[in-house]
């Protein structure tokens, strides 16, 4: 893996220069016998973004390291410029700050979410059918009157959107390092929360009476009838996004998760509800108050996760007619990526890098005729890491000195 710079303060340089990271989440996928042995990407027509790719420095990116597939938390990570592999980051906190919950310290985070098993206790749906945000929210408010305190724990939920929702333990001798009772595929019964070490044990308790209790409550709903929980974490210290790169940053995004990473990096993070149009047209209303947007769009991976090859490709050429109006504000900067793969070949996050087009006047030479994973691995940026990637949008914008003699 190369090696990146990581301080660029000393480099940074004043300008007036707008920089925008849209983030098309899980976008990269592989070939599927199923479809001419296409990926998402080549079979989906997306004019705009191949006519941008004619004018851009195309490459492919690595968001952790090779082989390894990246959780969103760690994409993110790499993407604000960030070493993945030495931030971690729980999704317990990022799901936290993601609906505007405020953590104390010490209090233990997990991202949590209704499922379905069968009688024999096999889970046979890990989304619950996708219930509905206000089927969700009837939900955590019938099990948070029964569950408020456990062994002296206060117990927090609160709603997400869809089947997701966020859990809060708060009280004395907490500690993260507890395993997910998510498998992460159906056909599995769930894990029990077991600590991971000795410090962890009660949280583990805890959690396991609460399930116990909570399975009571919901053992007579048609779908949502267990829950699973992941990334049991706590808030860590982190240097802010504004402050290491020197610019004002927004980040524009609907699903708590993504808001949550942005809250915790320092971005503003405006309410913004809705579908995508919404976002583009916040990044509008926004654009002379910021330097530096985080533009996210969700839709490809839900498509990728659900294993639904046309609907990603639909949702690829969805995103495809709303480059216009992101080009019509006359980013200084605009690169589009994702922050993992999801092909929906497998149904999960993958390995494979991200591709990457940067779009600027310096960018570089353009190779590509088309915004895909082939025209990328053949592009003028290489292979190189997520975290260069911001180093890339700030050379380009012309924010960064020169290194060195």
């Amino acid at each position: 893996m190369p090696e990146v710079l990581e301080n660029l303060k000393s480099l940074l340089k004043k300008a007036e220069s707008k920089m925008v990271l849209l983030v098309a989440d899980g976008l990269g996928g592989v070939p599927h016998p199923d479809f001419g042995y296409q990926t998402e990407l080549e079979a989906a027509r997306t004019p705009n973004l191949d006519e941008l790719a004619k004018k851009s420095a195309l490459g492919l990116m690595t968001l952790v390291n090779h082989g390894i597939t990246p959780g969103s938390g760690p994409g993110h990570i790499g993407l604000f410029g960030y070493n993945p592999e030495e931030l971690t980051i729980g999704r317990g906190v990022l799901e936290a700050l993601g609906v505007g919950f405020h953590l104390q310290p010490g209090d233990i985070a997990a991202r949590a979410n209704f499922a379905t098993r069968d009688e024999r206790g096999i889970i046979v749906d890990r989304r619950a059918g996708r219930i509905s945000t206000e089927e969700c929210t009837r939900l955590v408010e019938k099990i948070s009157r029964e569950i408020k305190e456990i062994e002296g724990v206060e117990i927090i939920l609160r709603p997400g959107m869809e089947h997701r929702f966020v859990l809060i333990l708060r009280g004395e001798g907490l500690k993260e390092g507890v395993r997910d009772t998510d498998p992460q595929k159906e056909g599995l019964p769930p894990f029990e929360p077991q600590a991971l070490d000795v410090e962890a044990e009660k949280t583990a308790r805890v959690l396991k009476l609460f399930l116990e209790k909570a399975h009571q409550i919901i053992k007579d709903e048609p779908k949502a009838n267990t829950i699973l929980m992941r990334g049991f974490s706590q808030s860590p210290h982190i240097e802010k996004f504004p402050e290491r790169y020197g610019v004002r940053a927004l980040a524009i995004a609907v699903y708590p998760m993504y808001k949550g990473i942005s809250r915790l990096f320092g971005f503003d993070t405006p309410d913004v509800t809705g579908d995508f149009q919404d976002e583009v047209k916040l990044l509008r209303d926004k654009w002379f108050d910021y330097d530096f947007f985080f533009l996210h769009y969700k839709d490809t991976d839900k498509a990728g996760e659900d294993g639904d090859f046309k609907k990603k490709v639909d949702r690829i050429e969805h995103l495809d007619q709303f480059i216009p109006q992101v080009l019509a504000l006359r980013p200084d900067v605009l690169a589009i990526t994702g922050d993992h793969s999801t092909p929906s070949l497998l149904h999960s996050h993958s390995w494979h890098p991200s591709p990457v087009l940067l779009y600027s006047k310096y960018a570089g030479v353009s190779t590509g005729t088309r915004f895909t994973e082939k025209e990328c691995a053949h592009g003028y940026l290489g292979q190189f890491p997520s975290r260069a990637l911001m180093s890339l949008m700030l050379a380009n914008a012309l924010r960064l000195g020169k290194f060195g003699a």
